[in-house]
């Protein structure tokens, strides 16, 4: 099973980048999912996540009104939206497959996680 984020890239504050997680070996169709990240000796921090229906989501407030979380359980992808890009977004993106259905900020409550995708964003 893998999980496999990308799209990210160098962007200059105020742009726009959409990554995505493609999951292979398995679907992820009745599970939520979410987005998680890592900046430069920074701890993990909880970005967005989407419940299996995709009619639950949850954004951590730094990127709420800028992020959309959203899935195509067809494709087995997950995309995040990101606008408005800041300096301090500015990290290595996980995407990740809860153990349940629900949209959770948890991170003890996922069990797969992909290699990350990073992001840079120039002030």
């Amino acid at each position: 099973v893998q999980l496999q984020a990308s799209g990210g890239g160098l962007v200059q504050a105020g742009g726009s980048l959409s990554l995505d997680c493609a999951s292979s070996g398995r679907t992820f169709s009745n599970n939520g999912e979410g987005w998680f990240r890592q900046a430069p000796e920074k701890e993990r921090e909880f970005v967005a996540a989407i419940g299996w229906k995709g009619g639950q989501t949850l954004y951590s407030d730094s990127v709420k009104g800028r992020f959309t979380i959203s899935r195509d359980v067809g494709k087995n992808k997950v995309y995040l939206q990101m606008n408005s890009l800041k300096a301090e977004d500015t990290a290595v993106y996980y995407c990740a497959a809860a153990r349940g259905p629900v949209a959770t900020a948890a991170s003890g409550m996922y069990r797969y996680w992909g290699q990350g995708t990073l992001v840079t964003v120039s002030s």
